[in-house]
Formats: structure tokens, sequence, C-alpha cells
């Protein structure tokens, strides 16, 4: 293969990339979920990264709601509505993800450092394991 031909596919290899990037960015701004409890007394929207967007009232039972009652439902909804979006979040990175890292945990900010290291660490040389306390001194 040829300098020129390699740059090419090096290019289009790159463009690809950027395009799905793109597509990625797009899916995830669109994400949107909504929940409504139980006895309908109120419906949460929320968007990407679990922010509200919209409170509805389908109905007039939350009238008969005292404010603490109302706070603690709309509480709970938004939370269900949330845990959708963050469902559907992880469902989207996940195919692109490496084996073993968890899309649920890492779209709720859960993952570890841990998560993203090779399994028994990052490769270090010994004499940087030594240096960090890693690895026992030589005589």
């Amino acid at each position: 293969m040829s300098f020129d031909d390699r740059i090419e596919e090096l290019f289009a290899e790159y463009e690809r990339q950027r395009s799905s990037l793109t597509e990625l960015q797009e899916r995830m701004r669109e994400i949107q979920a909504s929940a409504t409890a139980p006895r309908r007394e109120v419906t949460v929207t929320v968007g990407q990264n679990g922010v509200l967007t919209a409170v509805t009232f389908p109905t007039g039972a939350y009238r008969r709601m005292t404010p603490v009652e109302l706070q603690a439902v709309i509480m709970q909804t938004y939370a269900e509505a949330k845990e959708q979006v963050m469902d559907r979040a992880a469902d989207i990175i996940a195919p692109l993800l490496p084996d073993g890292m968890n899309a649920a945990r890492m779209v709720r900010g859960e993952a570890g450092v841990d998560m993203y290291l090779p399994p028994g660490g990052p490769r270090m040389t010994s004499g940087v394991r030594r240096m960090l306390g890693l690895a026992p001194e030589q005589p």
C-alpha cells in the first residue's frame, strides 16, 4: 500500500469515527423520558442527564394532596423518569465501550477509575512500581 493510499485510508477512518461520534451526540441530546405517578397526580419529563424539562398535572388529583405529599409524589416520579433516561443513555453507549465496562454505572457517575484500567491495574515498569511503593525495593 502506498503512502498516499494509507493516508486516504486513515482519513476515511477518521471521517467514519467523526460521523459516528456526531450521531452519538445527537442521539444523546434527544434522550428524554416521562413518568406518571400511579394515581396520575403528576407527570414528569426528564431530558438528557436527568434535567427536568416538564411537570404536568394530568388530573385534579393533586388538589387533594398536602404540599408534603405532592412534593414526595413529584420527587418519586422524577426519580423514575430520570432512571429511564439513564437506562436509555447506557443502552446507546454500551455498544461503543470495551468489554467489561459497565455503561449503566458510567452514565450514573458510579464508575470508579478502576473501571477504565486493565485487569490487574495499569501496566508500569518495575522502576515506576517501586517509586509508587507498589513493588518491593531491590537491595
